[in-house]
């Protein structure tokens, strides 16, 4: 499905990050890059429906788009080294949803989920999750499968919290979050084996109990 033709071109994409060589290499880009990663997420989509049967996204809905939006950045090249996806109920349409991450470059791959963004209202009923099942919320972060894949919750934190969390965050100092999520990076040549859509599966399998989690906390 992706094969080693795939990782020779981000590299490439990595060396040549200009639209002159991206339109010479457009066929290039489509037939060894774009249609087997296309591919790649649609297998994967079917595999997570296995333990996500209310996910509806398809390969359109979850895969970024290549190009970079550079009107607000210093940095203008036009072109994303890597390519990446994200699997929620309806992919991109709702990132607010905890869900799962892929990225892929020539030199990585980053697998993780989790509740990302987290406006103020969700953030509090995450956080008031937390300190109604506090047990509960750290047998799952401490789950002996989610350590060896993830090792522990990342995300931003606040210097400060309100009173009611603050009295509890001793004991649990992801209540400091403003994230909750998790991510691993591993050999991308991982994707070139017979068993890759098992593999990825697997990470983020791993990941769903805490995805539920925050999915109760916020009335999904």
């Amino acid at each position: 499905m992706l094969t080693s033709d795939f990782l020779q071109f981000l590299y490439d994409l990595s060396q040549n990050n200009n639209r002159e060589w991206f339109t010479e290499n457009k066929k290039r880009f489509e037939k060894t890059a774009k249609k087997p990663f296309e591919d790649f997420v649609a297998a994967l989509i079917s595999r997570i429906k296995k333990f996500e049967p209310d996910f509806q996204t398809t390969p359109k809905d979850s895969i970024f788009r290549i190009h970079r939006d550079t009107r607000f950045s210093s940095d203008k090249t036009p072109y994303k080294t890597h390519m990446s996806a994200v699997f929620t109920s309806q992919g991109r349409k709702t990132m607010q949803e905890p869900g799962y991450y892929f990225q892929i470059s020539f030199g990585s791959l980053s697998l993780g989920g989790g509740a990302y963004f987290l406006e103020k209202e969700n953030l509090l009923k995450v956080r008031q999750a937390i300190i109604n099942a506090p047990e509960a919320f750290q047998k799952l972060t401490q789950a002996p499968d989610f350590t060896a894949k993830f090792g522990e919750l990342k995300g931003e934190k606040n210097k400060i919290l309100a009173p009611e969390f603050k009295a509890l965050a001793n004991a649990i100092p992801a209540l400091y979050n403003k994230q909750f999520y998790y991510m691993t990076e591993i050999d991308p040549e991982i994707v070139l084996q017979p068993d890759a859509v098992e593999a990825v599966a697997g990470y983020f399998e791993a990941g769903k109990p805490l995805n539920d989690f925050f999915r109760k906390a916020l009335g999904l």
